[in-house]
């Protein structure tokens, strides 16, 4: 089935994490048709539903969700919104091409630089790939717990797909996908350059996830230490140079607005930190090898982002 004017889309979730639960909790409380695969979790959700405990939005279940453990068990979704980590990209690909419907929208809500690119090539070319920017504080409390502390603004952009060439037709998918957002009452905007709008999220993501990892601080610790405060810019300022470098601009004082905004957010500890406490693999490669490589090429080192990606990949290794 495919969505037509009359037929709301329908909309399946693979990777039922923090991001992947808390975005398809909120479009399912929008009134969407929404369908969620779950691995580990999956007995845990179909027993008890989910449970999203949100500072702006209070206190919300689903229940029961429509849960699969299988993606040839759900049905064909117009939508893909895929919340797992970048890590596990190229494992996706089969439960992806399995949910789809016929031209169907896959939706990357992860962090990090290119991580359309190897995916891209696991797909049918029928299939529209868009990348997501996430600007929220959520994470995963327990088995279909969710908490969410603070924001919930998606960015979307269109990576590739059977409209490459038609400008008008990327533009329309693009605001269908912010429209998913804006409907279940989230901030979403259609961003014309969707590699422009992954380098404008790694100067948040590449200090505050790394630091938060090396140093084993949240970021109300990070933000109240004049060293880690200076640190902070400094790695800042490396992104913002690597991303004009690489030919991408960036909003005047974008990198301070970013600074002040974290001041005022609640105390978050950022996913990377999570992942390690979870021994998880980090998202290294994504975050820090590719932006690296990308500014490197354009002849702009970053020494101190360099000097982070080395420290964390020796922690990676150990902590795993």
């Amino acid at each position: 089935m495919t969505a037509t004017a009359e037929q709301p889309p329908r909309i399946g979730i693979i990777g039922t994490g923090a991001i992947g639960g808390f975005y398809g909790v909120m479009l399912a409380r929008a009134g969407f048709d929404v369908h969620f695969l779950l691995r580990s979790e999956f007995c845990a959700v179909a027993e008890r539903g989910l449970q999203l405990h949100s500072a702006p939005f209070g206190a919300l279940t689903l229940n029961p969700v429509q849960a699969y453990s299988r993606a040839e068990d759900m049905p064909p979704c117009d939508w893909l919104l895929v919340g797992a980590k970048t890590t596990s990209n190229s494992e996706l690909a089969p439960a992806i091409i399995q949910a789809a419907a016929a031209g169907a929208k896959v939706l990357l809500l992860q962090n990090g630089l290119d991580v359309e690119d190897g995916l891209r090539e696991l797909l049918p070319d029928s299939l529209h790939l868009l990348g997501g920017l996430c600007f929220i504080c959520v994470h995963r409390a327990g088995p279909g717990i969710i908490e969410h502390q603070a924001l919930g603004a998606v960015h979307v952009g269109y990576h590739s797909g059977p409209v490459m060439a038609d400008a008008p037709a990327r533009q329309q998918i693009v605001e269908q996908g912010a429209g998913l957002f804006r409907t279940a009452g989230l901030d979403s905007q259609a961003m014309a350059n969707l590699q422009q709008a992954r380098w404008q999220k790694l100067v948040w993501n590449v200090p505050y996830n790394g630091l938060s990892v090396l140093l084993g601080a949240s970021t109300s610790p990070l933000m109240a230490d004049q060293h880690s405060r200076e640190l902070i810019q400094a790695l800042m300022a490396e992104v913002v140079q690597g991303a004009l470098a690489c030919g991408h601009s960036m909003p005047p004082g974008y990198a301070e607005h970013l600074f002040k905004v974290t001041e005022k957010m609640p105390d978050y500890w950022p996913s990377m930190y999570h992942d390690f406490l979870q021994q998880r693999p980090l998202e290294l490669a994504a975050i820090y090898a590719r932006p690296l490589a990308s500014a490197r090429a354009a002849g702009c080192p970053m020494p101190k982002i360099e000097a982070l990606y080395q420290a964390l990949c020796f922690i990676d290794g150990r902590n795993r």
